[in-house]
């Protein structure tokens, strides 16, 4: 059974910077048994990030949109996991107000970084939350999931307007805010083919150019992410081939040779 200073140590040797900023996508049933729960895992990572900043999705996008339009901050559960839903109840974590891609977080300048995210009008701009990480050269971690989960690969794509990500019409979205006023926030879609599912083609890269490493918190396989590595190697593919997400086959040879050719430029 996993101790809270067990959690701990593992963090510590996973290499997690404790002044930084940590973004954590879950699956808590991977970690195994822990004495105390999910809110023994909470505090593992809230206490050993507390001189810097935790940050967890509290995603809504499964049900919140034009037919289900309101999303509340204090009320509106997250459709990403008992973790993150655990995590936005909690005394001093802030949430942020975007419709359908909020996160939550404690810890250093947490008001500042959830602040302003329901002024875009895509899911993950480069002026969110999202975008902050790579301004913050967060780590994030992926505790007993894949890349497939890796919410800011979407964000990387977008900010380099990757055709067909995003719809062009509007939803009318309304955020509730925690004193009851109530905002417009009219948003665009992820669009259609769910692009993430594919995200696993590029893991090998990411491994060999050290923009991630894979490690164990508790029971879980965990991939530890480097924001600015993966933006760099993205941003690279994705100028070779916009369409790279688009099928779920391994990465072509041409690709490779064009990614290695640029890659030794």
């Amino acid at each position: 059974m996993y101790t809270k200073q067990l959690l701990q140590s593992q963090l510590e040797k996973l290499g997690i910077h404790k002044q930084g900023t940590l973004l954590v996508h879950s699956s808590f049933k991977s970690i195994g048994e822990v004495d105390g729960g999910p809110d023994t895992v909470l505090d593992s990572l809230s206490e050993y990030m507390k001189d810097g900043l935790l940050v967890l999705p509290t995603h809504t996008w499964s049900y919140i949109d034009g037919k289900n339009p309101i999303f509340s901050v204090e009320d509106s559960p997250t459709c990403v996991g008992i973790l993150t839903e655990r995590f936005r109840k909690r005394k001093g974590v802030v949430r942020s107000w975007h419709p359908t891609h909020s996160v939550a977080a404690i810890g250093k300048d947490a008001t500042a970084f959830t602040s302003g995210d329901e002024k875009f009008d895509t899911p993950c701009a480069r002026g969110s939350a999202w975008g902050k990480l790579l301004d913050r050269q967060a780590q994030i971690m992926l505790v007993g999931v894949d890349l497939r989960r890796n919410t800011f690969m979407h964000g990387v794509e977008e900010w380099l307007d990757i055709p067909g990500r995003l719809t062009d019409t509007h939803e009318s979205l309304y955020t509730v805010l925690p004193d009851g006023r109530k905002l417009s926030v009219p948003s665009r879609r992820h669009y259609g083919l769910s692009w993430s599912e594919h995200f696993w083609k590029v893991e090998d890269y990411f491994l060999q150019l050290e923009a991630m490493y894979i490690g164990t918190f508790g029971d879980a396989e965990v991939r530890v992410c480097d924001t600015v590595k993966m933006t760099e190697i993205l941003t690279e593919m994705l100028t070779i081939d916009p369409e790279l997400f688009s099928d779920n086959e391994p990465l072509s040879e041409k690709f490779k040779q064009e990614f290695e050719a640029m890659l030794s430029r």
